[in-house]
């Protein structure tokens, strides 16, 4: 069984597609053991509960620095011991060292097809008022195992949504959601589940 330990900042709608295909068996072979959130606000604590998931706010407001932080935040994780750390949407950059502690063992959704409209600064509505403004006809999803860089990590899944006539960043933000995130988050933790994932001179190879 795969214990994976979900981060997110805000409303989680990643983390009930998690909750979801682990209930309607999309998911196989996998238990979320926590939810850890650095919002206290975030509506994604109350998708936990609802769920009867252990769920935890460690929020940099509450220490001094942003190593105090880290430190906590680490201890939160391995406290649950996961297999697998999955950020759902978490504004929060990883500490060096616990990337090192979990190596090719913490996947990322980014809203877009990366190496486009990533890295540093792309984040959130960020990257689709990015995709509308350079005027591309087709975006979308990818999962991607997290390194030291900034959505450089090797990429596991990638699904492609079309830009339409009339498109706001809200509107894209949520067609990309439906189609592709909400698909490739589940897909991808199953994959990993189940041992078909693997990292090979710095590029996943997939066995079905």
């Amino acid at each position: 069984m795969l214990r994976i330990l979900v981060c997110v900042s805000g409303g989680g709608t990643n983390l009930q597609a998690i909750i979801d295909g682990i209930a309607n068996g999309t998911i196989t072979n996998t238990e979320i053991v926590r939810v850890i959130s650095n919002n206290k606000k975030a509506y994604a604590l109350e998708r936990a509960k609802n769920a009867g998931i252990d769920a935890a706010c460690v929020s940099p407001k509450d220490y001094a620095d942003r190593e105090q932080f880290n430190e906590a935040f680490l201890q939160a994780v391995t406290e649950a011991e996961p297999d697998l750390i999955v950020l759902a949407g978490f504004l929060v950059v990883i500490p060096e060292k616990m990337i090192k502690a979990y190596p090719n063992q913490i996947i990322n959704i980014h809203p877009s097809l990366i190496p486009s409209f990533c890295g540093t600064g792309y984040y959130g509505l960020k990257v689709h008022e990015g995709a509308l403004e350079r005027g591309v006809k087709v975006t979308g999803a990818t999962v991607h195992f997290v390194d030291e860089g900034t959505d450089t990590g090797p990429i596991i899944l990638q699904k492609a949504v079309a830009v339409e006539e009339g498109d706001t960043p809200e509107i894209l933000q949520k067609r990309v959601m439906e189609q592709a995130e909400w698909q490739i988050m589940p897909r991808a933790i199953d994959l990993i589940a189940n041992g078909k994932v693997s990292v090979k001179n710095g590029k996943v190879w997939l066995s079905e």
